[in-house]
């Protein structure tokens, strides 16, 4: 390739399909112990999954929230059964097909026909993330159905087989603009990080169904990686991490993916990052770019400058919980 046609992203779209689906706004659901012990030893009861978060957005800061998991945007989950197949066959099916960037429109309810944007998948809860404005959030109700329209699965990059695409609309590409140079795609991400603070969602054979977390415990490599800037829909790089069949460390390898929840100050867990594409660290070269979030490729709000939030957890100034407490006084 060289030219203009170097700069032109060639993909498999005339092959790919585009089919309905749905689920419902999802209500948060309590634990039986509201407590979360924190990885620096203090009980906390946050906000957490599920729900409409009005006030966290895609391109709002993830980290500092006083929140556990919490996920941007309105939480959706098909509470559907269809006669054949497992009980949550229809929401595996929605989960498995929708890709970041598909369109969201509202079915019913006040706001019917509003239009929204899928911007993640988070595993466990297996709940579908989609941004609404503002407006709309404040109108939505619990239950609302939303029709989503799945396409990218199957997506590839002809130009580029040893990359795997996975969860990623082809519409999210055009924007991104990944540009070819030679066998190297330069990509545009807002931070490059090391596998080795990868934590849930690794162990699980296929990327496509959640997220991977990302855990700023310690303090140092926060501070290296500048991870207390990361924001809702940024778009982060991974080395030595290959998502091709399950998240795994893998020196040569690097995946690209965005941020989909908050931070948590449960051991193990942090921001959670659903993977879109991985291949040879010699097919990547990433560009950092503050602009590289989904909320500002699709012009769904104003540029938000990325500013530093401490977490609550894994704080050098965080209080814990065990050897604090005051020793009794024996008569």
């Amino acid at each position: 390739m060289s030219g203009r046609d170097a700069a032109r992203l060639r993909l498999n779209t005339t092959r790919l399909v585009m089919q309905g689906m749905q689920g419902q706004i999802a209500h948060p659901v309590g634990r039986e112990n509201p407590y979360r012990i924190g990885q620096d030893g203090v009980p906390r009861v946050l906000p957490g999954t599920g729900g409409i978060t009005i006030n966290c957005r895609i391109g709002d800061p993830c980290v500092g929230l006083a929140a556990d998991h919490v996920e941007p945007g309105a939480a959706l989950h098909n509470n559907g059964q269809e006669i054949i197949g497992a009980r949550n066959g229809p929401n595996r099916a929605l989960i498995t097909s929708a890709c970041v960037g598909n369109c969201a429109r509202v079915a019913s309810g006040p706001v019917k026909g509003a239009v929204g944007l899928v911007t993640g998948k988070h595993g466990g809860v297996d709940h579908l993330l989609v941004d609404f404005d503002t407006r709309t959030l404040c109108r939505l109700n619990i239950g609302d159905r939303i029709q989503i329209y799945t396409y990218g699965l199957g997506l590839q990059l002809l130009d580029f087989p040893q990359i795997a695409v996975t969860n990623c609309a082809p519409g999210l590409l055009r924007r991104w603009s990944p540009v070819p140079r030679g066998r190297v795609l330069e990509v545009r991400v807002t931070h490059i990080l090391p596998a080795a603070i990868m934590g849930s969602g690794l162990g699980k054979n296929s990327v496509l169904r959640g997220d991977i977390d990302i855990q700023l415990f310690d303090a140092p490599t926060r501070r290296r990686y500048g991870l207390e800037t990361l924001r809702f829909g940024d778009l982060v790089a991974v080395t030595d991490s290959d998502t091709r069949y399950g998240a795994a460390w893998r020196s040569g390898r690097m995946t690209i993916g965005v941020v989909v929840h908050s931070d948590s100050t449960v051991a193990a867990h942090g921001p959670g990052m659903t993977a879109l594409l991985t291949g040879p660290t010699s097919s990547f070269r990433p560009i950092r770019d503050a602009r590289a979030n989904i909320a500002f490729l699709y012009r769904r709000r104003a540029y938000i400058p990325p500013r530093a939030n401490r977490p609550l957890a894994g704080s050098l100034r965080s209080t814990p919980l065990l050897g604090r407490a005051a020793q009794p006084v024996l008569a």
